[in-house]
């Protein structure tokens, strides 16, 4: 079966149909745009065809462009990857302007053949960027829809023409919610947008569209680019209005980015440049930036990862090979703002939750969160009082430990103390049933031990969740020396339920995530404490990708479950702990009362509604910042190869077992950086010999935590990269 079908009824209307065999989404394929212009011209060359309607044979229209077609201009094109990438290019946008175009006479701009766009649902990147080269878009009234341009997000921008027509149909401060911030919209809000033209009745999409084209005139079909005289809505970059406009939107993009971006610079320049010139020169310049762009490293990886393999890591690449794991009834221990949260987020999957606490306030309290959230969410018209309803009738609040009988997993999400988890795990499999799994949700309390505590450990795992729940995409799941295979079936097979990106590691003390981010927070108090000024601390981290520093890292954890943990990790390696370690500066923190935002007072001040007002005056009077400061490529060394270093140190020893999830979990779980693509990918793209000899340096002026791993150095010594050793068709 071919991507497209085309049909002509009987009043002259070609429907193409787009309709990609075994997707559930359509796809554009080298192939299918090779097809889709075929028909294009075939349209266009019958008299007996009046205009032409492009639909979708699936509930949805279509999902964007296959990445893979990138890596194949690239690989076809040789030597020159960048003119591949370009020549490529500039064939899909001949394609889009002679759909565009239509046949019109270049002249008098009379006699072309009307195109509309029916969008069934959702419609996003080349899936909207092809409906802004027709005359006119039609979106059914389909609530589950979602239309824009996301490209921005895995670090790239629209380069299939979309940029070009939406700045110059919209202006650019209007276009840029959807350019620069990848905003999706429901149909009736991408029609105020001006994403779309009409929202109509499903049942009435492809009429509608037909009668439009039918009754179409000459001036209809001709777009603002092409009509003499064209105003860009807002102005040119050398009008006075438009002047501001731009001025304004550099200095946003810039302050949102701190440029370290490549997409959105680039995207920006297109804009501007293109703006200044007639359509067909714009839409050229918009493929060189985007050959720009495309060539840079960071759009490489940042596809690589935001893209690849975080689908890849949701459809089960790490699932083991046992039959279905689903989760039909779920039981949470403990109703904290923790169980709270996954009881919330498992309710709205559609899975029956009962959620335990020692007191039926406590666990009705728990369910309120939930209330408190699909409220906001009803008042903010993105769900409904039914749908509010529905989703609390499935949260059960219960004291009484035997209302898990029929529960297919159970969380535990008790008080971060083994005696207190060890309770909760007897007391619920007294009444689980034998084919149940026990998870106990825990960022720090090595799994093994917790599942001495159990009956059966072979059906124990971790299953870490990031806060706040409801919206930290990113889940940990820990596997014990016994936890079986079924066991990481069922838990993958309910994150994936959740909808959330999840990652299967091995036990050891902090996992990966924890593993990696809390040397980031140690190096920035350690920096501190040496007489850095917290502001360079602070800006350096921003400056290099991290979306917060590490100083505000810890307010907003709270210093004082710093102090908990620093404790209990002392407690529990004896001799073996750190003897140089931050903790006096966090327990003189804790001292002061400074306990972070939740107290109003941190490494950061607080104003009374708790907005961060700047850092705390008292913190470099305390630790003496007025000496001479490091420069600023030091620092962020420092803070980010201390977070790379253990990363490898996990793969190493076998708690990272795939090193696509060492890449997602970096960005998703803390926020490495995401314009490298994350923690592995930011050694590779450096290289392995330059990332040694950063460490040497480190390692001579700071002390052992910055050596070099044996596994990196291998690397630096064979010339190889982590993807090319382990993942050689995703370095490719």
């Amino acid at each position: 079966m071919a991507d497209f079908a085309y049909e002509v009824d009987g009043d002259g209307v070609a429907v193409l149909t787009w309709d990609v065999p075994g997707k559930s989404m359509n796809v554009m394929s080298l192939e299918g745009l090779a097809l889709f212009e075929e028909l294009i011209d075939r349209a266009l060359a019958d008299a007996a065809v009046k205009g032409i309607v492009l639909t979708s044979g699936k509930d949805t229209f279509a999902g964007g462009m296959d990445l893979n077609i990138i890596a194949r201009m690239k690989a076809e094109a040789g030597d020159n990857p960048a003119k591949g990438l370009f020549d490529g290019l500039t064939r899909i946008h001949a394609m889009m302007r002679k759909l565009e175009r239509a046949g019109m006479d270049p002249k008098t701009l009379k006699g072309g053949k009307p195109v509309a766009a029916a969008l069934p649902g959702t419609a996003l990147g080349l899936g909207l960027e092809l409906p802004l080269a027709c005359h006119r878009i039609f979106a059914a009234d389909n609530p589950k829809a979602r239309i824009g341009l996301p490209e921005i997000l895995v670090g790239i921008f629209p380069g299939a023409g979309g940029t070009t027509r939406l700045s110059r149909k919209l202006g650019a401060m209007a276009a840029s919610p959807v350019l620069l911030e990848g905003r999706l919209f429901s149909p009736d809000k991408a029609k105020g947008a001006g994403l779309v033209d009409e929202v109509v009745p499903p049942a009435e999409l492809l009429a509608r569209a037909k009668a439009w084209v039918l009754a179409a005139q000459d001036a209809d079909i001709v777009k603002p680019w092409d009509a003499r005289g064209e105003k860009i809505p807002g102005g040119t970059p050398y009008h006075p209005a438009g002047f501001m406009t731009y001025v304004g939107a550099s200095a946003m993009v810039n302050g949102k980015t701190k440029g370290v971006y490549p997409a959105a610079k680039a995207l920006m320049s297109a804009v501007y440049e293109g703006a200044q010139v007639d359509f067909d020169t714009a839409i050229r310049i918009e493929a060189r930036w985007f050959t720009n762009v495309l060539m840079n490293p960071s759009s490489g990886a940042m596809i690589r990862s935001l893209f690849i393999n975080k689908e890849a890591l949701e459809k089960g690449a790490r699932r083991p090979d046992v039959p279905d794991q689903k989760v039909a009834k779920l039981g949470v221990l403990g109703a904290g703002m923790m169980g709270a949260g996954i009881a919330h987020v498992a309710a709205m999957a559609g899975i029956e939750v009962v959620l335990i606490d020692q007191s039926m306030a406590a666990a009705e309290k728990g369910k309120a969160h939930s209330e408190g959230l699909l409220s906001k969410a009803v008042s903010r018209r993105k769900s409904t009082p039914e749908k509010m309803a529905e989703v609390l009738g499935r949260i059960t609040p219960a004291t009484d430990f035997a209302a898990l009988a029929e529960c297919d997993l159970v969380i535990e999400a008790v008080f971060e103390d083994p005696k207190v988890k060890a309770e909760a795990t007897a007391k619920a499999e007294a009444h689980l049933p034998a084919t149940a799994i026990f998870a106990t949700n825990t960022s720090t309390l090595p799994i093994g031990e917790l599942a001495k505590a159990s009956g059966r450990p072979q059906d124990f795992i971790g299953i870490h969740f990031f806060s706040p729940v409801d919206k930290m995409m990113l889940v940990e799941i820990i596997r014990g020396k016994q936890t079986g295979d079924r066991a990481v079936a069922r838990a993958l097979d309910f994150v994936r339920q959740i909808r959330k990106t999840p990652i299967v590691v091995n036990d050891a003390r902090y996992f990966f995530a924890n593993r990696c981010i809390l040397p980031y927070v140690d190096e920035g108090v350690r920096m501190v404490r040496e007489g850095v000024a917290p502001a360079l601390v602070e800006n350096a981290a921003r400056l290099v990708g991290m979306p917060v520093g590490p100083l505000q890292l810890i307010d907003e954890v709270s210093i004082d479950l710093g102090a908990r943990i620093a404790r209990a990790t002392k407690a529990a390696m004896g001799d073996a702990y750190p003897a140089e370690n931050t903790d006096d500066v966090i327990f003189w923190m804790e001292e002061q009362g400074r306990l972070g935002r939740k107290s109003g007072a941190g490494f950061y001040a607080y104003d009374e509604k708790g907005r961060r007002t700047g850092l705390w005056d008292g913190l470099a009077e305390r630790f003496d910042a007025t000496g001479t400061q490091p420069e600023l490529t030091e620092i962020q060394h420092r803070l980010l190869m201390v977070q790379a270093l253990e990363a490898v140190r996990a793969l190493q020893d076998g708690v990272l077992m795939d090193v696509r999830e060492g890449d997602v979990a970096s960005i998703l779980g803390w926020g490495f950086a995401p314009w490298s693509g994350g923690v592995l990918s930011w050694l590779d793209m450096i290289g392995a010999a330059k990332a040694v000899e950063i460490c040497n340096g480190l390692e001579a002026r700071f002390g052992a935590r910055f050596a070099a791993p044996d596994l990196l150095r291998d690397l630096a010594v064979k010339g190889e990269g982590f993807y090319a050793r382990y993942l050689p068709a995703q370095a490719a």
